[in-house]
């Protein structure tokens, strides 16, 4: 159930995002699905301090909304990491991005070759969150910027849990980050949520979608995924984090320190 829940949510339901709104004014909010909102964008793009040409990588990029929309406002070149196949086609169709088949456990880039990273909503789906986070800081050039959205539990137990998911507590990502050579400058709770223009334009498109795929058994388990998250929020037992790291300089090398109030 877990396995099939994971690739319902993340694979399935994002390869149907129909051509009839490939344009991106609809593509890039329907892509962005889940956790990133416009806010929470711009927010990591100015933490990381986004410029055109720097390279991107965008590690668990889903349907590469973030991507194309950090492309299309700071002029960055994205390279999209996607474990799942149908996901990695529907951001080639979409938005005509770079997309490698791959595990962020295991990046195929060269040491030092990536300007900056974004892991967006992806930690709390793989156990080993360690090796993900090395293998980011390993592609990373020393003191590049890494800008992560992480759902993180207010304690140990959650209820209901939805497949496949596993949250970190806020010390739990802390130590994390520390132990795969990160260093935490600022992080703030999810900011606000998307304007209606933005909201209104993803919700035509998964109009569309549950339209045409309403009877399909991966978009009823999609479903159950997101009511579970919808409760967990809800609840209170989980939070979403917008949070900037660095991959440690050498010795000697200024950094800075401000971090937001948790």
């Amino acid at each position: 159930m877990t396995a099939l829940a994971m690739v319902a949510e993340f694979d399935d339901v994002v390869g149907w995002t129909p051509d009839d709104f490939q344009q991106e004014r609809h593509a890039i909010p329907a892509a962005c699905r889940g956790s990133a909102s416009p806010a929470a964008l711009a927010w990591l793009a100015e933490a990381c301090e986004l410029a055109p040409g720097i390279r991107l990588l965008d590690v668990g990029a889903g349907a590469g909304g973030p991507a194309a929309w950090a492309a299309e406002r700071f002029g960055v070149r994205p390279v999209l990491l996607e474990p799942m196949p149908t996901a990695c086609r529907a951001a080639s169709r979409l938005f005509g991005l770079p997309v490698i088949t791959g595990d962020g456990r295991r990046i195929p880039l060269r040491t030092g070759s990536v300007d900056a990273a974004w892991c967006l909503g992806v930690l709390c789906t793989v156990q080993d969150k360690a090796a993900v986070l090395s293998e980011i800081h390993r592609v990373l050039t020393p003191g590049a910027s890494l800008g992560l959205l992480v759902v993180v539990a207010r304690g140990r137990q959650i209820h209901p849990a939805p497949h496949g998911n596993h949250f970190p507590t806020q010390q739990e990502l802390d130590a994390l980050l520390a132990d795969t050579g990160f260093e935490l400058l600022e992080q703030i709770d999810q900011p606000n949520d998307a304007p209606l223009s933005w909201s209104r334009r993803a919700e035509q498109v998964a109009a569309v979608v549950a339209t045409r795929h309403r009877s399909d058994p991966a978009y009823a388990l999609a479903a159950h995924q997101g009511e579970r998250f919808t409760h967990l929020f809800a609840s209170g037992q989980i939070r979403l984090r917008a949070i900037h790291a660095v991959s440690r300089r050498p010795a000697g090398h200024p950094t800075k320190t401000r971090m937001e109030e948790r």
